[in-house]
């Protein structure tokens, strides 16, 4: 797994999915927010920390029986168990929410073992259990019927794809209320470094909207004299 610092981990929690979706963009890098997958409940702190990831190939009748979760190697409950406190689990589903990708049991599980967060291009049953719970939860749409409907879980930290996006275990994930972003590892501490000079260059920007500024000259910033304003602005 993936070692991210406790310095990068706390500068990601106070910046957005934004800011570090334009930083990836100017990196190259363009198809690294989750598609379709919001917080079942918003306004919750950001949710930071490395995948671990579980994916699921369409289920077969015969070979899930609702008497397979007996397995204590049942790659689902396995993944539960197993997923590292301040990781995130990070479930492919294929973007089928048409049944449940977990409930609130599990959730519940994750959250007590101190799991970052849950992940899913699919759907949660007992989605309002979920939602009220510490641990931030992202999904597609509320699902009743459990995972095995159409579901079969086949891999644990395996690369996959998640709403259309590449995700590697270990890669960093950042979730606010607009959505999830997925950060190379590699490159997480240099992101998170350069998104905090972003956010801070922003917050420059809002205030100077709010008096009454104009666009042209101050984002991007290009008038000198502005310019000086903001490094004596951050000075002070």
């Amino acid at each position: 797994m993936a070692k991210l610092s406790d310095e990068t981990r706390k500068k990601l929690t106070t910046v957005s999915t934004a800011t570090v979706a334009t930083i990836l963009f100017k990196k190259g890098l363009r198809n690294q927010y989750i598609q379709g997958v919001l917080p079942l409940q918003k306004g919750k702190p950001n949710m930071v920390g490395a995948a671990y990831t579980l994916r699921y190939i369409p289920a077969r009748e015969d070979l899930n029986p609702i008497t397979i979760f007996q397995d204590p190697k049942h790659p689902q409950r396995v993944a539960v168990e197993e997923c590292p406190p301040g990781s995130i689990l990070v479930i492919d589903s294929r973007k089928d929410a048409r049944a449940a990708s977990a409930g609130s049991i599990l959730a519940t599980r994750l959250m007590v073992r101190g799991v970052a967060g849950i992940v899913t291009d699919g759907g949660f049953r007992d989605s309002a259990e979920i939602a009220a719970l510490a641990m931030p939860s992202y999904h597609r749409t509320p699902s009743a019927p459990t995972n095995l409907t159409l579901h079969q879980a086949i891999a644990i930290n395996d690369p996959i794809g998640c709403g259309d996006v590449a995700v590697f275990p270990g890669d960093i994930l950042l979730g606010d209320d607009d959505g999830v972003m997925v950060i190379p590892e590699a490159i997480v501490d240099a992101v998170a470094e350069e998104a905090i000079q972003m956010t801070l260059f922003e917050n420059f920007v809002l205030a100077k909207v709010q008096a009454g500024q104009q666009i042209i000259g101050l984002y991007p910033l290009t008038n000198e004299t502005i310019r000086a304003e903001f490094e004596a602005w951050k000075k002070a």
